[in-house]
């Protein structure tokens, strides 16, 4: 049984794929917060402090409880557009995708032509069958996944300095100006830390400025 909060078709936003055409796919739940306003600030992760995804419950948009993985992936592949052309591409994201998203699952979406991409915070292996993976850090987290497609760094985070990540196996390097109130503040700090460490690309999330859904 899979918990979906939401299936949506949109442009990606943010990181290496910013622009590309995709099904996102959002389940339930995450191992380092429950995602509700009375437990904000609590929980094994930094992120509970600002995290401002809803993962909670079913009832998004395409939300729902599938019980087999084919119901899943045939959810996904009704978003796509019908036109036809491009690469299919769905993302896998949460919450934490990794407490849900399983082979069989990656196996049901491959055999409708989907790429598999996730998002996660690398905390959990990732299972055979993924195709692009998108590791996000979080203090006071373990961190598991240690390569991958790219590594996406909301930053600051005190507890995770960009410089202790810069030996891990990813294509990628991105800094992402953390949200809030704060937002010009931490824009500031990631665009002088990737000026002064060209390692490092900047991340905005795109889908916010242009009001993207």
């Amino acid at each position: 049984m899979y918990a979906v909060k939401e299936i949506y078709f949109t442009l990606q936003g943010e990181g290496a794929q910013t622009g590309r055409a995709a099904v996102f796919l959002r389940f339930a739940g995450c191992n380092l917060w429950s995602g509700r306003a009375a437990d904000r600030g609590k929980g094994p992760g930094g992120c509970s402090a600002w995290c401002d995804t809803d993962f909670v419950g079913t009832g998004g948009p395409g939300g729902g409880k599938f019980a087999t993985p084919e119901d899943l992936a045939v959810a996904v592949a009704a978003q796509w557009p019908s036109t036809g052309g491009g690469a299919p591409l769905v993302v896998c994201t949460g919450g934490e995708p990794l407490l849900q998203l399983d082979t069989p699952l990656c196996d049901a979406l491959h055999a409708r032509g989907f790429t598999v991409a996730i998002e996660t915070n690398g905390t959990i292996e990732v299972p055979r069958g993924v195709d692009w993976v998108c590791v996000s850090p979080k203090a006071n987290a373990p961190l598991v996944v240690t390569g991958g497609d790219e590594l996406k760094l909301v930053h600051p985070q005190p507890e995770v300095p960009p410089a202790s990540l810069e030996h891990l196996a990813f294509r990628h390097f991105f800094l992402q100006p953390m949200d809030g109130p704060r937002a010009a503040e931490s824009t500031r700090a990631c665009l002088d830390y990737c000026r002064a460490h060209p390692q490092w690309r900047l991340s905005l999330q795109t889908h916010k400025l242009l009001n993207i859904p």
